[in-house]
């Protein structure tokens, strides 16, 4: 690939982050993000990483908190919109439909894993940081922090606490409020 590409696809990227974030007034947490611009144009986690870090660096992009919760969700700020307006013309057209039609298919999605969300953060090859939560009116009631030595554990725990959080977690709830019979 050549400089010419490489520019090319670094600016589509991050056009491409813009405009997903504009289809969210109220934000996307990191992982989310990750999981539509991935889906849409197949780059992978450290790419993203870099091309985020640098739509944050020039003030593109927002990380906000909400109320009484430490979920942090970005958002594209006011210069954003000014950046993305003139720059979105650098988006192809093809990129653009395939992002329009993931937002109808993967939004409705995350809009529902709002009260149960899980989501892998790699620090390095082999070690990974796990979040899964159950939340409830924007309030999160439970949640549990751990550490996975491979992406494929990972994976797997984040799939399966999708899946049947359901069933895990009033399970966790049982266990903490179990009276323990050897005193």
């Amino acid at each position: 690939m050549s400089s010419s590409d490489n520019t090319t696809a670094l600016a589509e990227n991050k056009v491409l982050i813009l405009y997903t974030l504009t289809q969210r007034p109220n934000g996307l947490t990191e992982g989310n993000l990750y999981k539509i611009i991935s889906s849409i144009n197949n780059v992978n986690y450290f790419y993203f990483k870099e091309v985020l870090t640098d739509l944050l660096n020039s003030r593109l992009v927002g990380i906000f908190t909400k109320d009484e919760e430490e979920e942090s969700v970005l958002r594209i700020t006011s210069e954003g919109q000014s950046a993305l307006s003139l720059t979105i013309d650098v988006l192809p057209g093809i990129l653009k439909l395939k992002a329009d039609n993931v937002f109808k298919e993967e939004f409705p999605s995350i809009t529902d894993e709002t009260s149960i969300i899980a989501e892998f953060i790699p620090r390095s090859e082999n070690d990974y940081i796990l979040k899964c939560k159950v939340i409830e009116k924007n309030e999160t009631i439970f949640e549990v922090r751990t550490f996975a030595g491979s992406r494929d554990r990972a994976k797997k725990i984040v799939d399966n606490w999708n899946e049947n959080a359901s069933k895990i977690y009033p399970k966790i709830l049982d266990i903490l409020l179990e009276e323990n019979s050897e005193e």
